[in-house]
């Protein structure tokens, strides 16, 4: 039985030569019966081809090197992956039918192509796809597949391992955004420890592997004799906390065109202006589970956070006003808490509300989530949010996010202006 079920199964896999096969036992068959021998002669041809064409297929697959050269493996999205693919033969029997493929989960890729090599023969060519969705897609490995000209059988070669390729959200740089600054409790705030190096220095501990030599402290060193190395923390500073909704019911739209995305690129924007202003950024998300990025400064800060972001999906189930509630502990007079939602459930802006009455600033970013596909008006939330003095940006499928989230910054101009007239700004 099991010698049967492999015969069929590698009937299915060559179809061509079954066909084949049958025709030349046909033949055969016809011409004992006819005396024909035009169809002696095909059959002999046919049982000579398929066998040949067997040991040929075999053959160039054989004595080939296969050199790949890719882009780095942290791209940001709308940049090209690019590679180079070389193909040499080592082999004296021409190579009539190679495809060589590159194969990746990158939507859009393609890198197929389809080469003939003579004696020794050399193939290159170069290929250059575009990202258009962010995340973790795979690189790889080349695929060499060798055909005879009849489609008879196939022979695919893997040369290479696969690569990762990790596509950072885009975050369109902005020129301005304005959000209420929050009360600073000047000498009384508790500073936090950093791994950055800043002019504080909270303390020293012994020196252990790995540290720097520039944070040694050789005054203490030369005291005690053993080496001492400089504890550092940060300035006194507001926190600043974006906090991104990737409750799945609430996002619409496919693609680059999707809430989800614009969500996340508004949430990469905002965290790389207060990184540029060199604030201390914290990012919250609430997706597959619970994402915290504790406040920090500096470029690796803000990459470690691009990671999270790249990674994001909205498929959580857990309400913003849910995960505002929990976190709360985090949020103090100290801290300035930026929302960006595409919700238009009335809880959360009133969850919102409630943290400004502790003392807490708060800012949200509202998604118009029925401009990107079939969702409720956010009218309510936004009147809501309004109401209870949240300075409150409302972002559209078409809009700039550059320009959208800028505005605020004149409108704060214009009341400053205002209020330093005589009299307030009144006539």
């Amino acid at each position: 039985m099991e010698t049967v079920a492999a015969l069929a199964s590698w009937i299915r896999g060559h179809p061509n030569v079954s066909v084949t096969a049958t025709v030349a036992v046909i033949c055969v068959l016809v011409g004992f019966a006819t005396g024909f021998w035009l169809l002696f002669r095909l059959a002999y041809v046919i049982a000579a081809a398929i066998p040949l064409s067997y040991f040929w297929t075999r053959e160039m697959a054989r004595g080939l090197e296969v050199e790949v050269h890719r882009t780095d493996q942290r791209v940001t999205q709308g940049q090209p992956i690019e590679g180079q693919i070389w193909v040499r033969s080592r082999s004296l029997v021409p190579k009539v039918w190679l495809e060589v493929e590159d194969p990746s989960s990158v939507p859009g890729h393609s890198s197929r192509r389809v080469l003939t090599l003579g004696v020794r023969g050399v193939a290159s060519w170069s290929y250059r796809t575009r990202t258009r969705l962010r995340g973790v897609y795979t690189l790889g490995p080349v695929r060499v597949t060798a055909r005879d000209p009849f489609g008879f059988f196939s022979v695919t070669r893997t040369f290479g391992d696969s690569t990762s390729i990790l596509v950072y959200p885009n975050a369109p740089d902005l020129a301005n955004f304005y959000v209420p600054p929050a009360n600073l409790p000047g000498e009384g705030r508790i500073r936090r420890r950093t791994h950055n190096v800043t002019p504080n220095v909270a303390g020293l501990r012994p020196y252990q592997p790995g540290d720097s030599y520039n944070r040694i402290h050789w005054p203490a060193t030369a005291r005690t004799g053993d080496p001492m190395v400089k504890l550092f923390e940060l300035d006194p500073a507001s926190d600043i906390w974006v906090v991104l909704d990737l409750e799945g019911r609430h996002h619409v739209g496919e693609g680059e065109e999707s809430t989800e995305e614009v969500a996340v690129s508004l949430a990469a924007s905002i965290c790389r202006y207060f990184i540029q202003q060199n604030r201390t950024v914290g990012l919250m998300t609430f997706g597959q589970d619970l994402r915290v990025d504790e406040p920090d400064r500096g470029q690796n800060h803000y990459t470690r956070m691009l990671e999270t972001l790249a990674m994001a999906r909205a498929v959580g189930d857990a309400p913003i006003s849910n995960l505002l509630l929990e976190e709360s502990r985090r949020f103090g007079r100290h801290t300035t808490v930026v929302v960006v939602s595409p919700s238009t459930d009335p809880q959360w802006p009133l969850t919102l509300i409630s943290l400004s009455t502790r003392g807490v600033k708060v800012a949200a970013v509202l998604l118009e989530a029925n401009t990107f596909g079939e969702a409720p008006s956010p009218l309510d939330a936004y009147g809501t949010l309004a109401s209870g003095g949240v300075y409150t940006f409302t972002v559209k499928k078409a809009d700039d996010i550059g320009r959208v989230l800028s505005a605020g910054v004149d409108t704060e101009r214009e009341s400053a202006r205002m209020a330093a007239e005589p009299g307030g700004g009144k006539p």
